[in-house]
């Protein structure tokens, strides 16, 4: 009869058992070989060696798509570095202060793959005043530009700004990074990004680049400040 102050034996202890004495199966080999498990790729029954050679092969196959994943992140982040480079570049070999805006722009179009670049300054020394990248900003864009705390990403509502690129009829989102000479100060200029795709610069995407490529921006124009 089973004694009812004994209690029954789990799974819980049968686990804790065999992970607790390894040479169980040294001792009783034969039972490895009648453990037949349900295989999860079909109806079939597996031994028990099978199921961890399976087990096995699944998490090799998720870490092999897990160091793909940071291969492409980093080939990703190298291309960005990259392009980041040639841009500057192009930027500190412009020996010309007044043509910094149009190189600017024209870069960034080229390197980053963005269909449409335009820059507007306003406050600029008098030897610039006449370039049409100096020319155009209302007082409304200037405010409005001064009050954006980080870019602003998002589909093309026809801002003023969005009508400073070529084709603003063919923008389905924009991006539009304030130029500041120092955080916590007044806008000076704004950076305009246009693309005909409505996911380039989606509302919700993360603007921590936009937001340094702002800055960079900003460092190379300020030249043309007064």
């Amino acid at each position: 009869m089973t004694d009812p102050t004994i209690p029954p034996i789990t799974e819980d202890d049968i686990a804790n058992y065999l992970a607790n004495t390894p040479d169980f199966f040294e001792r009783h080999a034969g039972v490895l070989a009648t453990v037949q498990l349900s295989s999860p790729h079909g109806q079939r029954a597996v031994s028990l060696q099978e199921r961890q050679a399976e087990m096995l092969r699944e998490k090799i196959k998720g870490l092999e798509l897990r160091s793909a994943e940071m291969i492409r992140h980093g080939q990703e982040n190298s291309a960005i570095a990259d392009r980041l480079h040639r841009w500057t570049r192009e930027l500190l070999m412009t020996r010309d202060t007044q043509d910094l805006p149009l190189v600017a722009a024209r870069e960034m179009a080229a390197q980053f793959n963005v269909p449409q670049v335009a820059i507007k300054l306003w406050g600029v020394a008098d030897d610039f005043s006449g370039q049409s990248y100096a020319q155009g900003a209302s007082d409304d864009v200037q405010a409005f530009a001064s009050s954006l705390p980080r870019p602003y990403c998002g589909a093309n509502p026809g801002l003023e700004a969005a009508g400073w690129l070529v084709d603003p009829g063919a923008v389905a989102s924009l991006a539009l990074i304030p130029l500041r000479a120092g955080e916590g100060q007044d806008a000076f200029g704004l950076l305009v990004l246009g693309s005909p795709d409505p996911q380039r610069f989606a509302a919700d995407m993360g603007t921590e680049f936009l937001e340094r490529m702002g800055d960079l921006t900003s460092a190379a124009l300020s030249r043309l400040r007064p």
